[in-house]
């Protein structure tokens, strides 16, 4: 329940920023961005029932499915989830600093044609998005894998709208203990610990088909310090990938993930004059500047 909180509260303060972003230009906008705001509500519907198409499509697979089919589109979506999870954190490393300037050209460029439907558009691929990304890591955690939904996973869902809601208010409000700046930041590194859990999930299920092999099997034991068959030990596990009897093929794909991770993020979060300046502080040729 705790995975399934943090990620419904992570995903659903990113959507609120997008439409907070959005909502405020277009209200304090002129009487034609006002205009836009009952195409922005559409596309905010139609960016949910998307999510949740795909959603019924997750669930309905794992109906049809058994055996080692099963367990191979599970391994899979488990990956896709870790993958996601690192493209969305290097996507805000990269993107967050403009966002906000971002999505409002985008916006003022509807405006200026008077395409609502663009403004539309623009919310439910936003919307879409995120929503996606949240049902694919929700399904990576085993939400509705076995065609039904727990009173416990279903709780979590609710607390985390309901946290996210609560966030986004304080965050509005400002102050010293409250930043944007500073939310995104903690919550990169927890997700980025999620992305390494699921990673290694996905390893396991692999590791159990026997389409990948074990090379040394246990690397180590440290069932006696933390148990990750325990209440706790099994939570830090998920959300950290921690395991207390690996073997080498899971230390081995740990290890490459922070390292891919490490660079990845470390060019991400270069300033785009940076990526783009040659080996003597030229830009280069062709190229065009980050937003």
């Amino acid at each position: 329940m705790g995975q399934i909180l943090f990620v419904v509260w992570r995903e659903s303060v990113e959507a609120l920023l997008v439409v907070g972003i959005l909502y405020a230009w277009l209200k304090n906008g002129d009487a034609a961005a006002r205009r836009g705001l009952p195409y922005l509500w559409v596309g905010v519907v139609v960016g949910l029932l998307a999510a949740l198409g795909l959603g019924a499509v997750l669930v309905g697979v794992s109906e049809v499915l058994s055996g080692d089919a099963l367990d191979a589109f599970q391994a899979a979506m488990v990956l896709v989830a870790s993958a996601l999870i690192v493209q969305m954190v290097l996507w805000m490393k990269h993107h967050g600093r403009t966002l906000k300037r971002d999505m409002e050209q985008a916006l003022l460029e509807n405006t200026r044609r008077e395409s609502h439907w663009g403004i539309a558009l623009l919310v439910a691929l936003a919307i879409a998005r995120e929503g996606s990304e949240t049902v694919i890591f929700l399904y990576g955690l085993g939400f509705g894998q076995n065609g039904h939904i727990t009173a416990a996973m279903a709780a979590g869902v609710g607390g985390g709208l309901a946290l996210a809601f609560l966030t986004f208010y304080l965050l509005q409000l400002g102050g010293a203990l409250f930043s944007w700046r500073w939310f995104f930041r903690v919550t990169e590194v927890l997700l980025l610990l999620l992305a390494a859990g699921l990673l290694q999930s996905g390893v396991d299920k692999l590791i159990s088909l026997e389409w990948l092999p074990t090379l040394v099997d246990p690397l180590w034991n440290t069932s006696a310090v933390l148990d990750d068959g325990s209440i706790g030990g099994s939570f830090i596990a998920t959300l950290t990938g921690y395991r207390a009897h690996p073997s080498l093929t899971n230390v081995l794909t740990y290890a490459a993930f922070w390292l891919l991770v490490r660079i990845l993020s470390r060019r991400a979060g270069r300033p785009a004059a940076a990526r783009q300046a040659g080996p003597g502080g030229q830009g280069r040729p062709g190229g065009s500047a980050a937003p």
